[in-house]
């Protein structure tokens, strides 16, 4: 524990933490070793995305937002804390035999022009197009990165959390999808069979999100308003020192500081 933390709040108080599917788990963790250095503190993480967690926040209805993409100008009523950094990665079922789409590709089977896998120099059979829902800034980021608008794709399913895009795609030889680096590295680690494709000719890796030469990432935020910002201040600095690197490492994440 680093020197200076003090409890947030008194024994049998509960922090609320709302929004980002792909913040929750390394939130929930982090949370489990406050609450042991604090005892009677409970912090209670749900997820539901990154718009959730600004409207929860907003709204008085969480303490601390969780917002897995940059701060939009919009939001500057808030104060956001960077306590990681990830990428996202299009997914594939380990068994498809491709090994990289370029962007155009992407964007193709994306927006409905490319149908079958025969079509981006793959193995004849239908894609299986799987997308995030709106108000996710997995979603967001995507669409940006591909200067698409959402009434651009043309999706088979569309899915919520991270481990959605996991279940679909693994389960899907046909299946192309994208959710978090960290999530997906994490998952084809410990043998769910997905594999990550680079984007630009850059691996998708935590490794490569760290050195700065993957270009789809993105910084993991918690937020708050600021009549609470002396209130969950130690909450949010534990959250973001070195303390929990290790937790941050496990989940295939890039610690945000130094």
């Amino acid at each position: 524990m680093a020197p200076g933390f003090a409890a947030a709040a008194h024994a049998g108080d509960r922090i609320v933490v709302t929004g980002s599917s792909t913040i929750a788990p390394l939130m929930a963790e982090i949370g489990k070793r406050y609450e042991k250095l604090h005892p009677g503190l409970r912090i209670d993480v749900q997820s539901g995305g990154s718009t959730r967690g600004v409207t929860d926040v907003r709204a008085g209805l969480s303490d601390i937002g969780m917002v897995s993409r940059a701060m939009t100008a919009g939001e500057s009523d808030l104060l956001a804390y960077e306590i990681a950094r990830d990428g996202v990665a299009i997914i594939l079922h380990r068994d498809n035999p491709l090994t990289e789409l370029s962007n155009r590709q992407i964007v193709d089977i994306y927006t409905g022009r490319a149908t079958d896998w025969a079509d981006v120099g793959g193995k004849p059979g239908k894609i299986t197009v799987v997308n995030k829902a709106e108000g996710r800034s997995t979603l967001e980021l995507f669409l940006a990165h591909f200067g698409l608008g959402v009434r651009d794709i043309v999706a088979h399913v569309v899915i919520g959390d991270n481990q959605q895009g996991i279940k679909t795609v693994s389960a899907n030889p046909g299946a192309i999808g994208y959710v978090s680096i960290g999530t997906a590295e994490f998952e084809a680690s410990v043998g769910t069979p997905v594999k990550l494709l680079g984007l630009e000719g850059v691996p998708a890796s935590v490794a490569n999100v760290k050195n700065g030469t993957y270009p789809l990432s993105r910084p993991l935020n918690l937020v708050v308003r600021p009549a609470d910002r002396e209130r969950l201040e130690p909450v949010t600095s534990f959250a973001r020192s070195a303390d929990v690197d290790d937790i941050v490492a496990d989940q295939f994440f890039v610690p945000s500081h130094p």
